[in-house]
């Protein structure tokens, strides 16, 4: 029911942003007499702030449609490898008719980015995919918003999850290198844990990034959230049917809009401060400033419902049974064994401010992969950023992505040298 009459005050709400927009417009218009009238700047901004509190937030674009490659600016087109009903497989494929960069390009290794399925949509991890694009050939997990998943497709559970991982990987190849970003550092870990346990190739390195492993470590308000609430609340409180106007009507989820609620409400005073710095901008017309606005709440604000079975899997096996560092955790019947990886290299990155994943909670995947040879196991402390700064922003440029691009090269090349020396010694043998 409170999806619905959510819905039905969105649609009440629709003409009078529209409205407040087509107002900001008349006032700020130099052509326009409004415009001309004492205080139209700051009746402007007013209407403005309004329209963008009262709107909805559709998915934005990734927009990313050039890189830059040694110097050599190469276009940049999505492509969609494999499409699943909760997710679509991107691969950022670059293109150029310069000779030096095409022969870079080809030699540079390749890189399965993996989206959290937590609220926003995989473009929060925008700025992560543009900066890989020079060095990397790059895929990403897109997660389709569950109300747009028609109920014939059936649930998706975290075991989903795992598998669809899984399927991923082995549809790039033995050559690839994983990346994931807050939620999906637990399924990853299993998904590549699976595969080394039935003897199927894993990849070349995992790098994980602000993760709950190890919830137990550092608990942040989230973590208390999911402890102090029984899993029937949960189910009771959070999940709600998606109403008729959607193709996913009937599905069950845990809706966007009040995850929404939960992270404004994290931090509200923040984004009051914010808001109100957006309307004085707009007065003293800093156009750069209110842009930048934009495009933060542009994402921030765009959300999406999880399905409801992936959600309460994950607030049990998570944060509540912690079943993988307990080694309770089966997918499909199958046991989670971190300890069965060993021809991966594994990084993890905390951020030193993160109020998601706490500190420790990320680097507990070290203790887990015992299967991996000391001097392959790697880990990284963002002085002074918070959960978003180590994978967005100044900070993930300028620190963490040249650790990242070091770390994978480095076994990049290490395994391109191993396969070297085993292809020469399998001819050396057939002679």
């Amino acid at each position: 029911m409170l999806y619905q009459i959510y819905e039905t005050q969105r649609a009440l709400m629709a003409p009078f942003a529209e409205f407040a927009s087509a107002s900001a417009k008349l006032y700020r218009h130099p052509l326009s007499p409004f415009a001309q009238l004492p205080m139209s700047q700051r009746v402007s901004a007013s209407f403005d702030l309004l329209h963008r509190l009262a709107k909805e937030y559709e998915k934005p674009a990734f927009d990313i449609t050039s890189a830059d490659v040694d110097g050599v600016t190469v276009a940049v087109q999505e492509q969609v490898p494999i499409v699943k009903p909760f997710c679509r497989l991107l691969r950022f494929k670059r293109f150029t008719d310069n000779p030096r960069a095409l022969e870079r390009m080809k030699s540079q290794p390749t890189v399965l980015v993996v989206a959290p399925l937590s609220g926003h949509h995989s473009t929060l991890l925008r700025d992560t995919v543009r900066s890989l694009l020079r060095d990397h050939k790059v895929f990403i997990t897109d997660w389709t918003d569950a109300r747009m998943v028609p109920i014939e497709a059936g649930p998706f559970h975290l075991d989903d999850y795992v598998a669809y991982v899984q399927e991923f990987i082995r549809r790039i190849g033995d050559h690839v290198h994983v990346i994931s970003v807050c939620q999906p550092t637990v399924p990853v870990l299993a998904a590549v844990s699976l595969l080394a346990s039935a003897g199927e190739f894993t990849p070349r390195t995992m790098t994980m990034m602000g993760g709950p492993i190890d919830a137990r470590l550092s608990p942040t308000s989230v973590n208390n959230l999911a402890t102090n609430k029984s899993h029937g609340w949960f189910e009771t409180n959070v999940i709600f049917r998606v109403p008729p106007n959607f193709p996913g009507a009937g599905r069950r989820v845990y809706p966007g809009f009040l995850q929404h609620a939960g992270f404004v409400a994290m931090n509200p005073d923040r984004h009051m401060t914010s808001h109100y710095d957006y309307f004085k901008d707009l007065v003293r017309g800093d156009g750069d400033s209110a842009e930048g606005h934009r495009q933060f709440y542009d994402e921030y604000n765009a959300v999406l419902d999880m399905p409801a079975e992936y959600y309460l899997d994950t607030i049990r096996t998570v944060f509540q049974d912690f079943a993988l560092v307990n080694g309770t955790w089966r997918v499909a019947g199958a046991p989670v064994r971190p300890e069965d990886i060993t021809a991966t290299a594994l990084l993890t990155i905390e951020g030193e401010l993160d109020d998601i994943s706490g500190a420790g909670q990320t680097r507990a995947a070290h203790a887990l992969c015992t299967g991996i040879a000391a001097a392959h196991h790697l880990h990284y402390d963002v002085e002074g950023a918070g959960h978003y700064g180590i994978f967005s922003g100044r900070r993930w440029r300028e620190r963490v992505y040249p650790e990242v691009r070091a770390f994978i090269g480095r076994y990049d090349r290490a395994a391109e040298r191993g396969a070297s020396a085993q292809g020469a010694k399998r001819r050396s043998a057939v002679r």
